[in-house]
């Protein structure tokens, strides 16, 4: 399976910039893998795919505003850290730049020395684990001195950071958006509650690795860098109700997808309680043990996520679905429309 076998034309012009003013007025895409139809609609009319008895299965991670400036005290460079993941204590692994400029036992400051760090150890591709050092709660500091980590197609500023945060948003350390829920509005959700749906929330911290773009021809060489997620017992046993019952897991973007079939894998298709770190590479020729439905936006060409997507609803369905979002000038990526697959 080639890299290539996954790529689209897309015109730059597509690649939303902005959210719209109203997060549930983008456009959605329904796509049907059994009769191959495709319908064009509304994101709020998505309440029509959902039946009652059904679950929506929601990724409530939080994004970290994770780039931060700032400079080496010694030679005054500038430096910018993105967050990553919180290894141990305040231990974080960051990607750095200029990444040659910080060696081991490099030290670099923000916001005129409120908050200080030190690299312990060197990794690949820019990565590095550094020390930080504060007066007061971490996360306050950062949420004071950090930027929230836009996707580097996105060029406009963004004027109000929760627009990069869904409504329901709560568990902090995501270094990205789930963007397939940055759709919903409370209005919506309650509307979907009371149709006689689920509403059931998991936890996955995203990490760049999910995005990062696939550099090998073959993609069975491509690794997948490891995520945190949890389940509750709580979630599962709801989980587990709806199936009894019959009803759909329908998920919401491909983190809480990754999630739930991490959790099938490890359980034989049941659902468990759980939480640990997934590397998990769903492509064609995978077999969904949990999920029976998603909502997604449009993603990256010869992408990991394209590669799910097609996974659930076949290669070449997933890229005619692609180019009809296309024709038809369906916005692209984070700030962009969504689908839905069933």
């Amino acid at each position: 399976m080639n890299t290539e076998d996954f790529n689209f034309h897309l015109p730059e012009e597509l690649i939303a910039q902005t959210p719209l003013e109203k997060r549930d007025s983008s456009k959605l895409l329904v796509i049907d893998r059994k009769t191959h139809q495709m319908t064009d609609t509304h994101f709020d009319h998505i309440i029509d795919q959902l039946n009652p008895g059904d679950a929506l299965v929601m990724n409530n991670t939080r994004v970290l505003p994770a780039r931060l400036y700032g400079e080496k005290p010694d030679t005054h460079g500038h430096v910018e850290l993105l967050l990553l993941k919180n290894t141990q204590g305040d231990d974080w692994e960051v990607l750095a730049k200029p990444a040659k400029r910080l060696r081991v036992g490099a030290k670099i400051s923000f916001g005129g020395g409120r908050l200080n760090a030190t690299v312990k150890e060197e990794l690949d591709h820019g990565g590095r684990i550094v020390k930080f050092s504060y007066e007061g709660i971490f996360l306050e500091v950062l949420e004071s001195l950090g930027e929230m980590p836009l996707p580097p197609y996105i060029h406009e500023k963004l004027e109000d950071r929760e627009r990069y945060q869904t409504v329901y948003a709560k568990e902090n350390g995501s270094a990205a958006a789930p963007t397939a829920g940055l759709h919903f509005t409370q209005e919506l959700l309650s509307k979907i509650q009371a149709k006689g749906i689920k509403l059931v929330y998991l936890t996955l911290h995203v990490g760049l690795g999910t995005f990062r773009p696939v550099s090998v021809d073959n993609v069975e060489e491509h690794e997948m860098h490891s995520e945190f997620y949890s389940l509750s017992e709580e979630a599962a046993q709801t989980l587990r109700d709806v199936k009894a019952a019959g009803g759909r897991i329908v998920a919401v973007g491909t983190t809480s997808i990754r999630t739930l079939e991490t959790i099938g894998s490890k359980f034989n298709g049941q659902i468990q309680a759980d939480s640990g770190w997934t590397n998990i590479f769903i492509k064609p020729g995978y077999q969904f043990k949990v999920v029976d439905a998603f909502s997604t936006n449009f993603h990256l060409p010869k992408s990991t996520l394209v590669m799910l997507v097609s996974a659930f609803a076949g290669r070449d369905f997933v890229l005619e679905a692609y180019k009809h979002a296309v024709d038809e000038r369906y916005r692209f990526f984070s700030f962009g429309d969504a689908m839905f697959v069933e």
